[in-house]
């Protein structure tokens, strides 16, 4: 075992920066160690089946990922996606090539594992370009994501029907048992996950922390595929109810060497399955059959696309990422064969398609992002690399908050790094001479290239909410020497920033509201003296409340109850100072 990973490693470190420089991408290099070091040319690792089993997991990791990336409440919008533009891709797909395997003579069960093998796509290839070109987020990477995970469901049902002939269907209380652990996920993925997250994160070492995060994630996939799930559905969904938690960026950052080896070595695994003597024997076969149905899938997934009223590109730059075969095909064409659906030669040849069509991806995505793309949001383009040094303030969003600041640090010569996650605000502002380094601040890999271990103080100026928050969370326990002060949206959003324990807080409009109050009585002959002091009064009495506020947050009913009297309080003192200003 050893041996066999120092050549994984050996192929990895040789052939990844060659293929990379040529622009050819890591993926592609992968595929050809695997070829390389597999029985068909060098012969140096003899069974890259059992090696392939293994490496799953990396699917397995990469799902989870995307699960702590992807909201529930993100997903539901999803469903049409995912139950019809998904449902009939594979239908419409996996019956018409079923409808051209019978007339080129294969029998209905063969035809059927064929057809259905053939329409379904590489979850681990497919993710891992929109990941890699950071397009999961995209409109058209949505798409692409919605038909992989009906496709992912998809297989119980074609396993289900493949093994009819045996009796082996299901049954109402395999059903049953799925909706149990369906169930039991939900319930502990929502009350148990964090509090036990929290106590190990309290410990303060990394590797109980991650050992954690390994038990939940593979745990999740074992116990999904003990009921006949895929393993990846697992992972995502155990990734989807942790979306939330305050550990999920922390998670990420413990997991990502895990999917990237283990993912390098599925690529690997699949290059190494390569039956170079089929090819030999019947090339042409071969590449027709994988010419073939790539480009039927992808005109199928291009015409639901505008169905689904996706524009144009968007729905040719899905047909472009999901035309290739998947790994689940291989357990299908592995049943089919077990069953004497298949003769071993035809199962060796769509095993070949199926492999040389994961090879051809990143060749026709490039081709797609190089040639025929038009609109400019087709990916959001990569973060800038950050060359400073030692800055004295990071400040985070670049918008009318962040630009005020960052003006009057700049006239006092004190160092700072701004980043902004919105690419045309970054544009513009370069344009008008700041620099803005385009980045996400709730990435650990951004905060630390930033140079925010060495900062004095996080301006924490992000428009949105929730992203303010996950900013705010990564920053306190990460760097807990850098002094946070926060631009707060609103009232409630101040209280969550308190919750966090940071104490320097802005609400946006709060002053300004003040000023304006203060110009109109003014115009209306109050006197400037007294009204100074009205307004001083009530900025005290309102800290006051907010911060009573926060000892009640979570208590509806007594915040509720405090707020109304705070605030009939607050009127009885203004009142009074009104009525009798010298006193």
């Amino acid at each position: 075992m050893l041996i066999q990973l120092i050549i994984f490693s050996l192929a990895a470190v040789i052939f990844v920066p060659i293929f990379t420089r040529l622009g050819l991408g890591p993926i592609l290099a992968y595929l050809f160690s695997g070829v390389l070091v597999g029985p068909h040319v060098l012969g140096l690792i003899k069974d890259p089946v059992a090696i392939l089993h293994f490496s799953e997991l990396g699917v397995v990791f990469l799902l989870f990922i995307i699960g702590l990336e992807l909201a529930p409440a993100k997903l539901w919008t999803m469903r049409h996606a995912i139950f019809g533009y998904g449902l009939l891709q594979v239908l419409l797909t996996g019956f018409l090539l079923m409808g051209l395997g019978r007339l080129l003579g294969l029998n209905v069960p063969a035809a059927f594992a064929a057809g259905f093998g053939l329409a379904m796509s590489s979850t681990a290839f497919a993710a891992q370009l929109m990941e890699a070109n950071r397009q999961l987020n995209t409109r058209h990477g949505q798409g692409a994501f919605a038909i992989l995970m009906f496709q992912d469901i998809a297989v119980v049902p074609i396993l289900a029907l493949m093994s009819l002939d045996t009796g082996n269907s299901f049954t109402l209380l395999g059903f049953v048992n799925v909706l149990a652990v369906l169930t039991g996920v939900v319930i502990v993925g929502n009350y148990l996950m964090r509090p036990v997250f929290r106590l190990v994160a309290d410990t303060k070492i990394q590797e109980v922390f991650i050992a954690m995060s390994l038990i939940i994630v593979l745990g999740t996939a074992l116990l999904f595929e003990a009921i006949g799930l895929s393993m990846g559905m697992g992972a995502f969904m155990a990734g989807i109810l942790l979306t939330n938690s305050e550990y999920r960026h922390e998670l990420v950052a413990s997991l990502g060497p895990f999917k990237g080896l283990l993912l390098g070595l599925f690529f690997i695994a699949v290059g190494m399955s390569l039956d170079l003597n089929v090819i030999a024997s019947k090339p042409w076969v071969v590449l027709l059959v994988t010419a073939g149905f790539m480009f039927l899938k992808g005109l199928i997934v291009f015409a639901l696309g505008r169905l689904f009223r996706y524009d144009r590109e968007s729905a040719r730059n899905i047909a472009f990422t999901i035309p290739q075969g998947g790994e689940f095909a291989f357990v299908l064409f592995s049943v089919a064969l077990t069953k004497k659906f298949f003769i071993p030669q035809t199962a060796a040849i769509l095993n070949a398609a199926i492999t040389i069509s994961m090879g051809l991806t990143p060749l026709v995505f490039a081709f797609n992002q190089r040639y025929l793309r038009k609109s400019s949001e087709i990916s959001e383009r990569p973060y800038d690399v950050i060359d400073e040094s030692a800055p004295e303030v990071i400040i985070a969003g670049f918008g009318r908050f962040g630009q005020i600041v960052a003006r009057l640090l700049k006239s006092d010569e004190i160092g700072y790094v701004i980043l902004d996650n919105d690419a045309g605000q970054v544009d513009v502002a370069r344009r008008f001479g700041s620099k803005v380094y385009y980045g996400d601040a709730s990435r650990m890999d951004i905060l630390e290239s930033a140079g925010t271990a060495k900062a004095k103080h996080f301006v924490l100026a992000v428009d949105d909410v929730q992203k303010s928050l996950e900013i705010a969370q990564n920053v306190k326990r990460h760097f807990p020497n850098v002094e946070i002060i926060a631009r707060a949206r609103n009232r409630q959003h101040a209280l969550s920033l308190m919750e966090l324990g940071i104490e320097s807080i802005h609400r946006e409009t709060y002053l300004s509201s003040l000023e304006a109050a203060k110009e109109v009585l003014i115009k209306k002959g109050a006197n400037p003296q007294h009204i100074k002091r009205r307004i001083d009064l009530f900025r005290l009495h309102d800290e006051k409340i907010l911060k009573e506020q926060f000892l009640h947050r979570n208590d509806e009913k007594k915040f509720v109850s405090y707020t109304t009297q705070a605030n009939a309080e607050l009127e009885q003192i203004l009142k009074a100072d009104r009525e009798n200003p010298s006193s």
